[in-house]
């Protein structure tokens, strides 16, 4: 995928046109006195994986990745009542 930087005055100035770029396939990133702060991608884009976003950024630079560490998930905690707010009142109450 093509990126293409531009600044925010440009970009606002040029919106219908960025969002042509965009529909055609184009990555515009957005700078802020050349430091990227926003990104427009094709809509598309929503429907990728976690895995194939994370991949994306990676191409990108906007992430790095870190093969050497691994991401553990933690399990679900079951709690007592009905939701963490009614749980954490009842802990302040039994101190």
């Amino acid at each position: 995928m093509k990126k293409n930087y531009i600044g925010i005055r440009e970009a606002r100035i040029n919106l219908s046109k960025l969002i042509k770029d965009v529909r055609d396939g184009m990555e515009i990133v957005i700078t802020d006195r050349g430091t990227p702060v926003a990104k427009l991608v094709p809509a598309q884009g929503q429907t990728l994986s976690l895995e194939e976003r994370i991949k994306n950024y990676e191409s990108c630079g906007l992430i790095e990745s870190c093969p050497e560490k691994k991401v553990i998930h933690p399990s679900p905690v079951e709690l007592p009542g009905e939701n963490i707010q009614s749980y954490i009142r009842e802990e302040r109450n039994d101190e």
